[in-house]
């Protein structure tokens, strides 16, 4: 039977060429020639994320505790507002401070001076609960409450504190006197003049706190933080609050 121009035209179609053939096996041989990868990691490749993970996480860690530190309280001194066994975070970078002429002391003939210090984010307010080394014992950390600032006149007497001669309202105090012992630097209704770069601190427990009116003023530099957060118990969880005063 003779072949339609059809018939031919499918014929070739279904037979392949000599060039296709020799393309298909090149195609093979190429695929064979291919190392199998099976998507393993190598093993220097999972050390290598380990190591940077790990160096990742410590510097997490210690721009963390740059900035934030954790502080348990012990014993009664800041009761109520807080109580021993309670957890607390500290901000470290709220006071955060530098001086401006320490780079200039380095210098031939300039090592007298003067500090330039200078607070970016404030320094502490009246009300603030702060941390810091204890003045008479750096290995121990306490916490007590803002009342008097830097340049400021504290006078007790009457069981209340008063400011530059003005009485200063503390709602935080539930029926609590204030008082100084004869031989205290607040002692026998003497004023106190805070110094520059100092501070004086109380803590809420008045009649059971060891604070400026036995060892005098607390020093700038000796501040860690403020008090911030509480977060255990969960039933205490929540902002440390700042009082506000009325203007002394």
């Amino acid at each position: 039977m003779d072949e339609t121009p059809l018939r031919r035209r499918i014929r070739a179609l279904r037979q392949p060429s000599a060039s296709d053939a020799s393309s298909t096996s090149a195609r093979w041989e190429d695929a064979a020639a291919e190392p199998e990868h099976t998507g393993a990691p190598s093993v220097r490749g999972v050390v290598r994320e380990l190591l940077e993970t790990a160096i990742f996480v410590l510097l997490v860690f210690l721009i963390v505790r740059g900035v934030i530190q954790n502080f348990k309280i012990e014993g009664q001194s800041m009761e109520p507002t807080l109580h021993t066994n309670q957890y607390i975070l500290v901000n470290k970078i709220v006071y955060f401070h530098i001086d401006l002429n320490a780079p200039m002391r380095l210098l031939p003939g300039r090592s007298d001076l003067p500090s330039n210090v200078v607070y970016p984010f404030g320094q502490p307010h009246r009300g603030d609960v702060v941390v810091f080394e204890y003045p008479r014992d750096l290995s121990k950390d306490y916490i007590k409450r803002v009342i008097g600032l830097p340049g400021e006149t504290v006078t007790i007497h009457d069981g209340h504190v008063y400011i530059n001669g003005t009485l200063l309202n503390e709602p935080y105090l539930h029926d609590v006197m204030t008082s100084c012992r004869p031989d205290d630097p607040c002692g026998l209704n003497r004023p106190f003049v805070v110094p520059s770069n100092a501070l004086f601190v109380l803590g809420d427990n008045r009649p059971n706190s060891s604070d400026s009116r036995e060892w005098s003023e607390l020093p700038f530099d000796r501040i860690i933080g403020k008090a911030w957060v509480s977060y255990w118990p969960r039933d205490d969880w929540g902002v440390i609050s700042t009082p506000t005063y009325a203007a002394p």
